[in-house]
């Protein structure tokens, strides 16, 4: 019997982009959560006995800024080979060959696939076999694991590689290959990375994406870690997720309909907020909320939405459970009206409507709007151009949010002078 470590995407250093721009922000705290996490990594193999470890790719964010990234690694791979712990690292596209241009030799329990092929290393004390290949570069389209060999007889076999598989949502299509490809290697587990949420693919073998040590902004949110497998004499394997994240990341969604006030809307946030908090497990909640929901407190909400999201700020630092940032407050709800009836009717309002909704639907006129919309763009500063929070000006579905925004911003300030008559 023996355990080993199965994790992916530290990025380590990740550079977290734009934090500085939010009120409050813990920035260094965030900044230094990957660090923690792999604190805890290194620790968990440690706890566990475990033969060896596995990262999957994407070690690093990139380049290093300087060689602390690399010396803060290599201390704690280190702490590994004191205890015994091998390592298996394989680049992936964010630290592919060539792109990290300062290089530090690691320990020498520590050992790196090669970019140009596959290979295989044995370990006879546990009888294993571990099979893999780097990345060359960063955008490697071709199925890497169609190169890797056959199952070796008689070893549990294990394969790493970095890849997006059929394809997942915000992740480039990197090494991609099905299920076939991978089944069809006769191994016994695949470690795969590259892909930043936690997704078991297959059973029986074992084929799994860890998702990352650490969620780096809410689009990275709920709970993050490694794996834990331990396998037994006949070489069955049990799997386990290990929490190693100390900020823990959430996107809530509040549904607002029916609301009364703007103080109803502050209470139900408050509620969903402690909610979360409790699911932490004592860490950082980091939390982005989205109001939402038909309701008669959208009026009071669109008047002085500084005043609301400030009190929404203002009660989240008395919320119980653990530490509480709120990275941002949305303000989504609609007014608790009859559009259907406005928009049939003769106002001023029901035409503002109709040419609202032609203007919606017609490729043309978005278009156009897409073209005035660019000119702006250009105006706007950097941090809102870039980034994981940049405005999209171009995209139609997103000119359509935009013109529901101002939609609802509208409404009530019109209907309030009795523009609807």
């Amino acid at each position: 019997m023996f355990t080993f470590i199965h994790a992916a995407d530290i990025h380590l250093d990740s550079p977290l982009r734009g934090l500085s721009r939010y009120e409050g922000a813990p920035v260094e705290r965030i900044r230094g959560a990957t660090r923690e996490a792999l604190n805890n990594l290194v620790q968990t193999a440690i706890d566990e006995n475990a033969a060896f470890v596995i990262i999957a790719g994407d070690i690093f964010d990139g380049d290093w800024k300087d060689y602390n990234t690399g010396l803060f690694f290599a201390s704690h791979m280190s702490r590994l080979r004191e205890n015994g712990i091998q390592v298996f690292l394989l680049s992936g596209n964010h630290d592919a060959a060539g792109k990290i241009t300062r290089t530090l030799k690691m320990p020498d329990n520590v050992v790196c696939f090669p970019t140009k092929h596959a290979k295989t290393f044995i370990l006879e004390a546990c009888g294993v076999a571990i099979h893999g290949q780097g990345f060359s570069r960063p955008d490697v389209t071709e199925n890497l694991a169609a190169g890797y060999p056959a199952a070796v007889e008689g070893l549990y076999n294990i394969g790493v590689l970095h890849t997006a598989a059929t394809g997942r949502e915000g992740h480039e299509p990197y090494a991609p290959c099905n299920m076939e490809d991978l089944i069809g290697k006769g191994y016994d587990y695949w470690a795969l990375g590259h892909i930043h949420k936690r997704e078991i693919l297959h059973e029986s073998p074992w084929i799994l994406f860890p998702g990352n040590p650490q969620g780096r902004h809410v689009r990275e949110s709920g709970p993050k870690g490694c794996m834990i497998a331990t396998v037994d004499d006949e070489r069955s394997t049990r799997v386990e997720m290990k929490r190693l994240d100390v900020i823990c990341w959430a996107g809530l969604r509040v549904d607002c309909t029916g609301v009364r006030s703007g103080d109803g809307v502050v209470a139900s946030v408050r509620s969903a907020l402690e909610d979360e908090s409790a699911h932490t497990e004592g860490r950082m909640l980091a939390a982005r909320v989205e109001v939402y929901g038909s309701c008669r407190a959208h009026e009071a909400l669109t008047s002085d939405p500084e005043k609301w999201i400030n009190q929404i700020r203002a009660e989240a630092t008395d919320v119980s459970g653990g530490e509480l940032w709120l990275e941002k407050v949305l303000l989504h709800t609609t007014l608790s009206v009859d559009l259907k009836k406005l928009v049939a009717g003769e106002s001023p309002v029901s035409h503002l409507l109709n040419f609202m909704n032609d203007l919606e639907s017609d490729p043309m006129e978005l278009s156009g709007l897409a073209e005035l919309l660019a000119n702006f763009k250009s105006k706007l500063p950097l941090e809102l151009r870039s980034g994981e929070d940049a405005i999209d000006l171009e995209s139609p579905e997103r000119i359509r949010e935009i013109l529901e925004e101002a939609r609802q911003l509208l409404l009530p300030h019109l209907l309030a002078k009795g523009l609807d008559q």
